[in-house]
């Protein structure tokens, strides 16, 4: 089984895939890490290999070619990242997290530890137009287009355990057959 795990920063993604990934067994791919891998293998550091990703257009490319790769290769996996669903073809159960900004927000400035919700809500903000800029100019993907996920859950309501919950359900209907009536 293959399970994509998508949201803008501050949703939940990575939380909610480490918790499925060690709930039912399976491995798991960030596209934060698959970034982190091809920076290594470039002998750059983090700060250098996001320079060059933001001049050049083939390391975003790379990064998404490697995790599509990777889930491609492997069964009983999670694949974390905002294109996830996008880029996983063979996905059995694509997943969107949702959150206001105020709750990303609140989330992103303790996860990095920032003193100031201001600045963290501009960066975030310009992040996401940026992202959503490349996306769109690099394969026609508008980010907003929630259409092709399965599950589309607040986060905001239920933690990572609920969200677990929620899930946990729709994969054992998976394994089982069981459809609803």
């Amino acid at each position: 089984m293959r399970i994509t795990v998508s949201g803008l920063p501050g949703s939940g993604t990575t939380s909610l895939s480490r918790y499925l990934a060690e709930h039912h067994g399976f491995s798991m791919i960030s596209a934060g890490e698959v970034f982190r891998q091809l920076a290594k293998e470039h002998n750059l550091e983090l700060a250098e290999f996001g320079e060059l990703a933001k001049k050049d257009a083939s390391y975003d490319k790379m990064i998404d070619a490697r995790q599509k790769e990777i889930a491609r290769e492997r069964d009983n996996i999670i694949v974390e990242g905002r294109l996830s669903g996008w880029m996983v073809d063979e996905a059995d159960l694509r997943i969107w997290l949702y959150a206001p900004i105020s709750c990303r927000i609140n989330r992103i400035v303790f996860r990095d530890q920032m003193s100031d919700e201001k600045t963290a809500e501009h960066l975030t903000l310009e992040r996401e137009q940026c992202e959503s800029d490349r996306y769109r100019s690099y394969y026609s993907i508008d980010i907003g287009d929630l259409s092709i996920y399965h599950l589309i859950l607040n986060s905001e309501h239920w933690d990572v355990g609920g969200l677990g919950a929620i899930i946990d359900t729709a994969i054992e209907r998976m394994k089982t057959g069981k459809t609803p009536p």
